[in-house]
């Protein structure tokens, strides 16, 4: 069952690298990779502002340098990431609508892109991702509502804790949507939010197949059971499979 398991994976990944190279529309990985972080202040509290004063470019190091050594398994030249705070932001991004139609969510994309271009200023410069960190303090807001990033226009909102314990958790997710910013797609159940097995899960082939230890990063959680699962801890928990890998253009 396995064997069949890895053949429908592997053809998968071989369609994506062709379709990827008809298209050509992924990064390329031999120039340095710059990606500029804005962060804004979601809930307007003293103290989120004051998590956003201490960021710095060495806040998200760990997220850079994952990056480079996930990006070294797949690639004889090594990917260079350069994560760049820039200007806080006083508007919030339009919010991403819930159980949207096909027309609400047209009109969602066709309006971030007007929000980005109307942020952008010179002293941006030309960087080939822009993210935009929605920063909330958890004493006042207990859950997130779903980040989300754009491929076509290089674009992300991205919805995060306004704590240090939190911080590992929000590289985690800062990671899963700047992979979607070059065309990783999300392998979770959208209803349950569970990894799809095998294309969701870090290990597929392990026996018995739960309690997984990692998990893989666009299937978002850690598979405890086919039922249960939990965000990881921090991107120790996390593994790059080789399906995204080929979405994302580092398998040719």
């Amino acid at each position: 069952m396995w064997k069949k398991i890895r053949i429908l994976i592997l053809l998968l990944v071989l369609l994506i690298v062709a379709v990827n190279a008809y298209r050509d529309q992924n990064q390329d990985w031999t120039k340095p990779v710059r990606v500029l972080l804005h962060p804004v202040n979601a809930d307007g509290q003293d103290s989120t502002q004051r998590y956003i004063q201490q960021l710095s470019n060495s806040s998200f190091q760990t997220v850079q340098q994952y990056l480079q050594q996930a990006a070294a398994q797949y690639r004889q030249q090594p990917v260079y990431f350069y994560l760049q705070l820039g200007r806080e932001l006083k508007q919030l991004p339009p919010q991403v609508p819930e159980q949207a139609s096909l027309l609400d969510s047209i009109t969602w994309s066709l309006k971030f892109r007007f929000y980005a271009w109307r942020q952008h200023q010179s002293v941006d410069g030309a960087p080939h991702v822009t993210l935009y960190l929605n920063y909330y303090d958890p004493a006042h807001q207990k859950a997130l509502k779903h980040s989300t990033a754009l491929e076509k226009g290089r674009i992300g909102s991205v919805n995060l804790f306004a704590a240090e314990r939190q911080t590992q958790q929000n590289h985690v997710v800062l990671a899963h949507e700047l992979l979607h910013a070059f065309g990783a797609s999300d392998k979770y159940d959208l209803a349950t939010g569970l990894p799809i097995y095998p294309l969701g899960y870090a290990n597929p082939q392990q026996q018995p197949r739960y309690p997984q230890q990692k998990a893989e990063l666009m299937g978002g959680h850690i598979p405890l059971s086919s039922s249960t699962s939990k965000m990881p801890d921090s991107l120790q928990y996390t593994v790059i499979n080789d399906l995204t890998a080929a979405e994302i253009g580092w398998l040719r």
